[in-house]
C-alpha cells in the first residue's frame, strides 16, 4: 500500500513539475517573440479598456513586456491585479497616491506586480547565483535613481554560457540582453495561474 502511495505522489509531482516547466518554456518563447515587435519606450498614462486592455502596441514600458507575454498565454494581468487590488487594496504600495484601484495603470507598476506575484506565485531567492534563475522566471530590479524595473528570464544564454538572458524594455524597446546581475535584484518570482 505504501509503495503505491509513493508512486502516486511521484506521478502527481512529476506532472506538476512538467506543467510548470511547459508553461515556463512557453512564457520564455513568448517573451522572445515580443522582441520582434518595434516598441518605443513610453511611460505615459493611457486610458485603456478593461479587461484585456493594452497601451498602443508600438509603445510600452518594462511592465508591458510582462503583461503582453502573459496575455499571449491567456493570463490577463490587468484583470488579475485589479481583482486582487479591489479586495486587498491595503496590501499594495501607496507610493502612487491612489485612494482606490485604477484599471488603466495598476498592473503597469512594478511594485504592484511584485506584490501580486509574491501573493499568487512563488517567491524565489534573490541571491547572485545564476543557476537559480531559469527561463520563465520574473525578475525585478532597482535601477539607479531609485527606479523599479522588471523582466522575464528566457531560454537563451549569455555569451559565456553562465546565465540566461532577460527580455525587458529599459528604454530601447523590447529586447533580449545579458543584464541579470547588472542592477540590484529586488524580487524573483515564478507565476502560473
Amino acid at each position: 500500500m505504501r509503495k503505491s502511495w509513493y508512486l502516486l505522489l511521484f506521478v502527481i509531482c512529476s506532472f506538476s513539475l512538467n506543467a510548470q516547466s511547459s508553461f515556463a518554456q512557453k512564457l520564455s518563447d513568448t517573451a522572445i517573440s515580443l522582441t520582434k515587435d518595434k516598441v518605443i519606450y513610453d511611460p505615459a498614462y493611457v486610458s485603456i479598456k478593461y479587461p484585456g486592455g493594452d497601451v498602443p502596441s508600438d509603445k510600452g514600458v518594462c511592465t508591458d513586456v510582462v503583461i503582453r507575454a502573459y496575455r499571449k498565454l491567456g493570463i490577463d494581468l490587468q484583470k488579475e491585479v485589479h481583482e486582487d487590488m479591489k479586495k486587498n487594496f491595503s496590501k499594495y504600495p501607496k507610493n502612487f497616491g491612489l485612494k482606490k484601484p485604477d484599471t488603466n495603470i495598476d498592473h503597469r507598476r512594478v511594485p504592484n506586480l511584485m506584490v501580486f506575484f509574491a501573493r499568487f506565485g512563488k517567491s524565489k531567492s534573490t541571491e547572485k547565483n545564476p543557476t537559480l534563475y531559469v527561463p520563465g522566471d520574473i525578475v525585478t530590479w532597482l535601477l539607479p535613481g531609485n527606479l523599479t524595473h522588471i523582466g522575464i528570464v528566457v531560454n537563451k544564454k549569455s555569451a559565456d554560457g553562465k546565465r540566461y538572458l532577460i527580455v525587458h524594455n529599459i528604454g530601447a524597446g523590447q529586447v533580449i540582453q545579458d543584464c541579470l546581475f547588472s542592477f540590484k535584484i529586488t524580487g524573483h518570482y515564478q507565476y502560473q495561474k
